[in-house]
């Protein structure tokens, strides 16, 4: 890799988490438009507390999944097909020192492989549109 290209990358990088911040109030890399407020919002409509398990189907990089975890105490559960955003959206977990209440699953919305039940609520974000 060239090092000059790595540095571009990192700087375009920092660049769209600024943006990100600023737009979204969020830094988790985002691939949905849901804003800090809504994603708040969502959290007292579903009732999230510890004890209760949310599913984010299409979850991408964890957004907002993972801040529903980080602030409302639930577990939850991130289902999406890239392998890429599902190690992203793990390594935040571990970030967000919320892993030990997250699991990252790859596959598909349609098929989801999990019993019915198995969760209190489910999101998703800008995948079903």
């Amino acid at each position: 890799i060239c090092p000059i290209h790595s540095e571009r990358q990192e700087d375009v990088r920092r660049l769209m988490l600024e943006i990100e911040h600023e737009a979204m109030g969020s830094d988790y890399e985002v691939t949905s438009y849901t804003p800090r407020d809504q994603a708040r919002e969502m959290g007292q409509l579903l009732g999230l507390r510890p004890g209760k398990c949310l599913l984010d189907v299409g979850a991408g990089s964890g957004w907002p999944g993972l801040y529903l975890a980080r602030t409302t105490g639930c577990d939850v559960a991130l289902v999406d097909l890239p392998f890429e955003g599902m190690r992203t959206a793990s390594l935040r977990a571990a970030r967000d020192r919320v892993d030990d209440r997250c699991w990252t699953v790859v596959g598909d919305g349609r098929a989801l492989p999990f019993r019915d039940g198995s969760f209190d609520a489910i999101t998703h974000c800008d995948v079903l549109c």
